[in-house]
């Protein structure tokens, strides 16, 4: 971490530094006094000696002067804080770190018990950081439920939960009795160093190791997004998508003649040393340096691994699953099995550029399933595999496919209206295809729309799919019932889809606000985990009534609690959860936009979640004055995206807050997913506009209904929250009293020639019309218009202090964005404060880094707004 603080800068500062990097200037109090308690935005690079030791990179000029002036005046500095306000920065560190030791629960598989009787086993994995290793810490336990249909209070945890480190990926096989562990290898195999290791877990003990050498391919993609593990049927082969294979790079020097032919991890001979080679496009943030995704099989018998044949280069694999077995003889298929896989073209049809566009978080990609032949690794090959084929040639995008458990029905999710429109997320649709028993396959396979795209969705009805991906198993008993997590509105719920009539039910309860996620299903049962923005995870078992109990839908269900012993919080924890309380706000849109040309779907109301101490949350009642001052300050805490969505779930980081004494308000403006295609179409080519009217429009409600000081708000937001945060201290800047940015989008027209997603940049400034208008180098009419719906036109009105939190390897919005506000400001003699954290990337979501970055977030709230 690099962190940088500024306020007016001294006309002598830069020559006194100048003369203190030299050895010509003593820094002593009275010097440190002269010259500014900030001290600029100076970058270090290397560690100065200074009095009493070597001033280290890590720490800032400032922290040292603060430091320095507190020991001249007599006051005592901890050894591991400094400045003003220490012992409440202690406290909050303190807070903070009870916050992030509360594990989360990630997945469940669900299996019929070994003990037989009817019940099931459950396995559950956790995670909880590990901050002074910056890692996550991943444990897994076991419960047996003897009867889930009766006594639900009968239940046994396993005696210990344990803990599997280094592991990547961990799936079970389709019967549960066997368990694959991915992780990274440090092991040479008899090929040469090893990229990864697949351990294959049997009941009580390791069944199999197996090294992969680094020449066969490298890291195993464990991203969620290419990721893709499937075991075959007979749990014999596991197919998976990893890196293809390093390419050789040239070798240069005395004896290029003798080391031309060697492979890139041999060994070079004095006087050589190996080039770079050509450059390599990547798929942008997160996957710096990644190479091409594609398919490889593993026998695990044999231990031996090949890669799937017959994918075309410009083809990028993931998400692979195995087909059933064709219902034909053996003589007549030769044995054979099919993988199908989504498959992205490195050139995006719905855009006109050769490149490939960054994939992390963008929907709006267009892809295709296909079947290939699955080899048979340590066989002889007798003739080469024949060509990919596309099963969905006549649909642009096709994610997350999945057969049923008898192997007649094949769905997927569809982006296509995303791809489309060209925003990076919209609302998904439903498919299936019947799987041909007889092997008949083709590209124009006929595609059955199950749920198609909601353009509008009716008051409080179902507003559409919202859901990225499917879990491994979503099938009910009558193998034609998916189960699938989806957003609704403000929430996420559990959603059952008929995949024959098209019906869709909402299966976790209605009148629940928390939101509900899918983790595993086995018969007539369902695990899903449940928070809230009060009330960290929980876990729940629910099932099915019988059909022959007389029920409202004949799909009703009856959840219950399982207590999870790992799930224990701090006191103070639960003392700040148990005083705080949330509630959904309705936000009419204003009357000057409803007479607008918009779609019906766009004068609907959006929403907000408010959370509050639930002392502070009484609205004065008729008559009744309510003083400003018994209102806790108010965070606007705003969503990037835009096309994304704050749900009722709980956040370490937003409880946190919470915990401080702010009140919270999660803005949903139009544009967010959760509330049909009309509606969240309606902001692209109003950016700027729209959605920081709806956020002011948020602000006036929860301030008219008494629930907020205007005298005390602050906004904070990342990436498109982000941008909107530069927006609103600029349109408006005295309703704030300061800001927080974490790698925000400042200046549009500078960001669309360096950013690894430019089509962002013009659709959501154009419209829709960003995909013809598109172009890798923008005319200056162009750049006009992306400038004038940018923040940094407003600069000049800011008044308020601000906090920049920045990743310095973010390629989404790359930090030079985020600087050239922080100078602009700077110049204007505003207070800056930034934290530059130079190994994050976009989310900066690196356990330590997420940590300072929202410590200080605090801080800096409890400072303007308390």
């Amino acid at each position: 971490m690099v962190q940088v603080e500024s306020g007016k800068p001294h006309s002598n500062q830069t020559h006194f530094i100048s003369k203190w990097r030299r050895g010509k200037k003593k820094l002593d109090a009275d010097s440190l006094v002269r010259f500014g308690y900030v001290a600029g935005s100076i970058i270090r690079r290397r560690a100065y000696r200074v009095p009493g030791g070597l001033l280290r990179r890590r720490e800032t000029i400032s922290s040292f002067c603060r430091s320095e002036m507190d020991q001249a005046s007599g006051k005592s500095v901890s050894a591991t804080t400094c400045g003003k306000g220490d012992a409440n920065d202690a406290k909050e560190a303190e807070l903070l770190h009870s916050f992030y030791a509360i594990p989360s629960i990630d997945k469940a598989w669900t299996s019929s018990s070994r003990k037989g009787n009817g019940g099931i086993d459950v396995v559950v994995a956790m995670s909880q950081l590990n901050l002074p290793a910056n890692a996550k810490r991943t444990f897994m336990s076991t419960v047996y439920i003897p009867d889930p249909s009766a006594n639900m209070s009968d239940y046994h945890w396993s005696p210990f939960p344990f803990e599997l480190s280094g592991a990547s990926l961990i799936v079970p096989s389709p019967s549960g009795t066997k368990l694959l562990v991915v992780r990274k290898s440090d092991v040479e195999s008899k090929d040469g160093a090893s990229s990864v290791k697949l351990e294959i877990w049997g009941p009580g003990q390791l069944l199999k190791d197996i090294y992969v050498p680094a020449s066969k391919h490298g890291s195993i993609y464990a991203d969620g997004w290419f990721e893709g593990v499937s075991w075959s049927q007979d749990e014999s082969f596991i197919a998976y998508v990893a890196e293809e294979p390093a390419n050789t790079r040239p070798v240069y020097g005395q004896s290029v003649s003798s080391c031309a032919g060697q492979s890139s991890s041999d060994s070079l001979e004095s006087g050589s040393w190996r080039g770079q080679g050509d450059w390599l496009e990547d798929w942008g943030e997160s996957y710096s340096g990644k190479r091409r995704p594609v398919l490889f099989v593993v026998n695990i018998a044999s231990g031996a691994v090949q890669i799937v044949e017959g994918i075309p280069k410009d083809i990028s694999a993931g998400q692979v699953v195995w087909a059933p077995h064709l219902d034909m003889p053996p003589s007549d298929t030769g044995g054979k099995q099919l993988l199908v896989f989504v498959g992205w073209s490195s050139f995006a049809g719905n855009f006109s550029t050769p490149r490939k566009l960054g994939m992390k978080y963008c929907y709006n990609r267009p892809c295709s399933l296909y079947y290939v032949e699955a080899p048979v690794p340590g066989s002889e090959t007798s003739k080469p595999a024949a060509v990919a084929t596309k099963l969905t040639a006549d649909i642009s995008s096709a994610i997350s496919p999945r057969f049923s458990p008898d192997g007649k029905l094949l769905v997927f999710l569809s982006s296509q209206a995303a791809v489309n429109t060209g925003a990076h997320s919209a609302t998904n649709s439903l498919h299936s295809i019947d799987w041909p028993a007889n092997g008949s396959l083709g590209p124009h396979m006929q595609i059955r729309d199950v749920v198609p795209v909601v353009q509008r969705a009716e008051e409080g009805g179902f507003p559409g799919l919202y859901c990225s991906n499917l879990i491994s198993n979503p099938w009910l008993p009558d193998n034609c019932t998916l189960l699938l997590s989806s957003a609704w509105r403000s929430q996420q719920v559990i959603l059952g889809v008929n995949i024959l009539s098209g019906d869709v039910m909402r299966v976790s309860p209605a009148d629940s606000q928390a939101s509900w996620n899918l983790l595993g299903l086995q018969n007539r049962c369902t695990i899903a985990v449940v928070s809230s923005p009060t009330k960290p995870h929980s876990l729940k078992l629910g099932h099915l009534i019988p059909p022959s109990t007389p029920v409202k839908t004949g799909k009703e269900w009856s959840w219950f609690n399982i207590s999870v012993p790992s799930l224990k919080y701090a006191e103070k924890v639960e003392t700040s959860m148990s005083s705080m309380q949330f509630e959904v706000l309705q936000i009419p849109v204003p009357v000057t936009e409803t007479h607008k040309n918009l779609s019906e779907g766009a004068k609907q109301p959006f929403e907000a979640i408010f959370v509050s101490p639930k002392a502070s949350n009484n609205k004065p009642s008729a008559g009744e004055t309510k003083s400003l001052d018994d209102i806790p300050p108010l965070v606007l805490v705003l969503h990037g995206g835009p096309h994304a969505v704050t749900q009722t779930s709980f956040s370490r980081t937003a409880a946190f807050l919470s915990a401080l004494g702010f009140n919270l308000l999660h803005v949903n403006y139009r544009g967010s997913l959760g509330f049909g295609e009309e509606a969240l179409q309606s902001l692209p080519g109003n950016v700027g506009h729209q959605d920081v009217g709806d956020v002011l429009t948020a602000l006036d409600h929860v301030i008219e209904n008494g629930l907020a000081n205007p005298a005390k708000v602050a906004v904070i937001g990342g990436s498109h929250g982000g941008f909107l945060t530069s927006h609103l201290i600029g349109q408006a800047p005295d309703r704030f009293t300061t800001g927080v940015l974490r790698n925000p989008v400042c200046n549009v027209s500078s960001m669309v020639g360096i950013t690894d997603i430019p089509d962002w940049c013009y659709v959501e400034a154009f419209g829709k019309g960003g995909l013809n208008s598109y172009s890798e180098a923008p005319s200056a009419q162009d750049l006009n218009v992306l400038y004038r719906c940018s923040p940094i036109s407003h600069l000049s009105k800011v008044k308020v202090p601000t906090l920049f939190l920045l990743g310095a390897q973010d390629r989404r919005v790359p930090v030079s964005n985020g600087f050239q506000y922080v100078q602009a400001l700077r110049a204007s003699g505003l207070e800056v404060k930034v934290i530059l954290f130079p190994e994050d990337v976009h989310a900066i979501d690196r356990p330590q880094s997420e940590f300072e970055a929202f410590l200080n977030t605090g801080t800096w709230l409890k400072r303007f707004l308390q």
